[in-house]
């Protein structure tokens, strides 16, 4: 059984210590394609370096909402940054990119501003855009039913069980994406789930993050993605592997990387 991690982090500093062995590891373990996202200049330099050194991974490169500048100048800067490093043949998706205000609630005009700034750039380059939204889920609504909307698809990445936003999502053509929280015993809304439509679904661990039961709490890594497979799964009334075959179809697709070889 083969899985496409849609969403990794092995750019992230959690990997410092081990990052060739667990990249070595997922792929025995049967992730033959993941993609790991960029977040900030830096980062997502990074992903494009471990892109270059891994056949099976793929980078997107973006500015995430927790990053960006404190004024438009600064974030238009940041943006030719991402201009500057994205001719590469790795880098399959401009993200993740969005609204968190979660953390930050006082610069929330020019997280919008960065968002649509980085749509129109994922547009001019027809590329899918990696969504990122928390605690934002009205003006994400608002943004993708906007002028600015994406043209070459993306995905609503961890996408929270609320019935607008994924609607919203699928009928701007968007591919939703659930991720270690769904497997949470408290989590609620979980038949929501069934409203995606099989070709648009896809599954993603956001490690080292949001690690599933029975690894909740522990650094995540794309080997416990068969988690977050087997709850859909269980969800849906499919088996596993249908699951791993459906979303490794969808994230192909999505990220435009169908013809391309594993290891």
């Amino acid at each position: 059984m083969e899985f496409f991690d849609t969403h990794s982090h092995y750019n992230d500093e959690a990997y410092d210590e081990d990052r060739k062995e667990i990249i070595e590891q997922i792929h025995k373990e049967g992730i033959t394609k993941t993609v790991v996202i960029g977040y900030n200049i830096e980062k997502s330099k990074k992903a494009i370096e471990i892109a270059n050194d891994n056949e099976f991974i793929y980078a997107a490169i973006g500015i995430h909402p927790s990053d960006i500048g404190k004024t438009e100048q600064e974030i238009l800067l940041q943006i030719e940054k991402i201009k500057e490093i994205l001719y590469n043949k790795k880098v399959v998706a401009i993200g993740e990119i969005g609204l968190d205000y979660h953390w930050e609630k006082e610069n929330i005009e020019l997280q919008k501003f960065a968002f649509t700034e980085q749509i129109k750039l994922a547009n001019k380059l027809r590329l899918p855009i990696v969504i990122h939204s928390r605690d934002a889920i009205m003006d994400t609504i608002e943004i993708l039913k906007g002028k600015e909307v994406p043209k070459y698809s993306g995905i609503l990445h961890c996408c929270v069980l609320n019935k607008d936003l994924i609607q919203t999502g699928i009928d701007a053509g968007l591919y939703i994406s659930f991720a270690g929280p769904i497997t949470f015993k408290n989590t609620k809304n979980t038949e929501l789930i069934n409203i995606v439509p099989e070709d648009r679904l896809l599954i993603e661990t956001d490690c080292p993050y949001l690690s599933p039961e029975p690894n909740r709490g522990k650094r995540n890594d794309s080997k416990n993605i068969k988690y977050t497979a087997q709850k859909i799964a269980e969800i849906r009334g499919k088996t596993t592997e249908d699951i791993a075959q459906i979303t490794y179809r969808n994230a192909e697709q999505v990220y435009n990387i169908k013809n391309k070889k594993n290891l």
